[in-house]
């Protein structure tokens, strides 16, 4: 079993898992995940490698996951789920990944869901694709 850490830009936890130091580059809308610190319940974990996933990952993720499987979701799940996605393309067939569904999009409405507070931040709002049809 390997612990990949998921984590937006902005972040230090990347940096830490990756080279032990707490580095932060560049900023993320993502609410609710990410750290500048490593907290007590982080302290030791047996994380093995770490992905960083940009906004606009996360935000086509969330989009894609509420087209294709109805699931209405917040920016930590698009995090965590590219994440997933990103680390079986990088293990290959035959692996099995497994990830956190954590939060709800319901809050996210008037930011994550919303053409105009997404371009504002200089992301675009996903376009609708039929299911098979790549971003």
């Amino acid at each position: 079993m390997r612990c990949v850490l998921a984590d937006p830009h902005g972040s230090a936890l990347y940096s830490w898992a990756k080279t032990g130091e707490l580095v932060s580059e560049g900023s993320s809308i993502t609410e609710g995940i990410g750290n500048s610190r490593v907290t007590a319940n982080l302290a030791g974990a047996p994380i093995d490698d770490a992905v960083r996933i940009d906004d606009q990952a996360a935000l086509d993720t969330i989009y894609r996951l509420l087209w294709q499987e109805g699931l209405f979701l917040g920016g930590s799940v698009g995090i965590n789920v590219a994440a997933a996605v990103e680390t079986a393309r990088r293990m290959g067939p035959g692996h099995t990944i497994v990830t956190v569904l954590c939060d709800s999009g319901d809050r996210y409405r008037s930011r994550l869901y919303d053409a105009d507070w997404l371009g504002a931040r200089g992301l675009r709002q996903p376009e609708r694709r039929p299911v098979g049809v790549a971003a």
